[in-house]
C-alpha cells in the first residue's frame, strides 16, 4: 500500500499478532481503543509505520483538529491509523498494533493494504478488538464474544462462529483480506451496558485486555485501568441510585444474565450475546451507519 509510510526498520519480532482496534462505529464507549492504548504503553510499543489519511478519510466527517505546541506554534492533527512494534519480554511471540481511526473511504484498498504489511512482517495471526452496546449489567463481569471465520481455530481457541449476515464495520473488511491471504483471524467483542454506552467504559477496556492476554499469551500491566474500572462501577452504582427507574432496569438485568449462569450458558461466547452483537450492526445499519 503506497499510503503506508514506514517511519522506522521494522525490529525482529517473535511469531508477531497483529492486534487492530478503530474508533468509531465498532468501538461503543471507546472500550476497544482504551484496551489497545494500554497495551501500547504497558509494553513500550514503537512506532513503525503510519498511513497516509489522505487516501481514506472524508476529513467533513472526521475533521483534523488544530492544537497548541508550547502555548504559541500551531499544529494540525490528521485522523489516522499506524502501525506499532510491541516487544513482549517474557512471552513466546511479539504484538503488532494498528490503532487509530476507522476509515471512512476505499476499505478494500486500506485492508488489503494492512493484511499485505502484515505478511510481509511475519503475522502469524491478527486479532480485532470491538465493543457493542447490549442488554447487560454494569456491575456483572463484563461479556466477551470471540468470533472466528475459520473453523479450526474457532475451535482451538474456544470461539464462536458467527452466522451474521448484514452491515459491517472495517474490521469485517480487514478479516475478508486476511482470509484471502490464507491468514488466521479472530475479533474480541465487549459488550458494554446500553444506558452507560455513551461514556468511557474502563470495565470494558479491561475485559477485552485480560481475554487478548490469555489468546495471545502476552502479559500487560494495566494497574490504571484496574483502578479507573472500580472507580467507574462505583459511579455508575451511584447514578443509578438516583433514579428508581434505571435501578429496576439493572435489577432485570443481573437477573436475567445470572438464569443464564445457572442454566450452564458460556456467557463469553453464548447464543445470546452473539445474537446482541448480530442485532446490534443491524440496528446500526438501519440507522445509517457505515455499511
Amino acid at each position: 500500500m503506497d499510503a503506508l509510510q514506514w517511519e522506522a526498520e521494522p525490529p525482529q519480532l517473535r511469531s508477531p499478532v497483529l492486534v487492530c482496534a478503530f474508533a468509531g462505529w465498532n468501538d461503543a464507549a471507546g472500550s476497544a481503543t482504551a484496551a489497545l492504548t494500554t497495551a501500547a504503553d504497558s509494553l513500550d510499543a514503537e512506532l513503525i509505520a503510519q498511513v497516509d489519511p489522505e487516501e481514506f478519510f472524508d476529513f467533513q466527517a472526521n475533521r483534523p483538529t488544530i492544537t497548541l505546541s508550547e502555548g504559541m506554534s500551531r499544529e494540525i492533527e490528521w485522523p489516522g491509523n499506524a502501525l506499532l512494534a510491541a516487544k513482549a519480554e517474557g512471552a513466546e511471540r511479539d504484538l503488532i498494533l494498528l490503532a487509530g481511526t476507522e476509515p471512512n473511504l476505499k476499505w478494500r484498498t486500506f485492508s488489503d493494504g494492512i493484511a499485505g504489511a502484515a505478511e510481509r512482517l511475519g503475522v502469524e495471526m491478527v486479532v480485532t478488538l470491538g465493543a457493542l452496546a447490549a442488554d447487560v449489567a454494569h456491575t456483572l463481569p463484563v461479556p466477551i464474544t470471540g468470533l472466528a471465520s475459520n473453523a479450526d481455530l474457532v475451535e482451538r481457541l474456544d470461539l464462536e462462529r458467527t452466522s451474521y449476515e448484514g452491515p459491517t464495520g472495517v474490521v469485517g473488511v480487514l478479516h475478508d483480506a486476511c482470509n484471502r491471504r490464507g491468514m488466521p483471524s479472530a475479533s474480541l467483542w465487549a459488550a458494554v451496558p446500553h444506558y452507560v454506552a455513551a461514556v468511557p467504559n474502563p470495565k470494558a477496556a479491561l475485559a477485552l485486555l485480560r481475554r487478548l492476554e490469555g489468546l495471545v499469551g502476552v502479559a500487560v500491566e494495566a494497574t490504571e485501568l484496574e483502578e479507573e474500572s472500580e472507580a467507574f462501577e462505583d459511579q455508575v452504582s451511584n447514578a443509578v441510585s438516583a433514579n428508581p427507574e434505571i435501578q429496576d432496569l439493572v435489577r432485570r438485568l443481573e437477573a436475567e444474565q445470572a438464569d443464564q449462569l445457572e442454566v450452564g450458558e458460556d456467557i463469553p461466547s453464548g447464543e445470546s450475546l452473539a445474537e446482541d452483537f448480530e442485532r446490534f450492526l443491524r440496528q446500526r445499519g438501519s440507522e445509517g451507519g457505515p455499511t
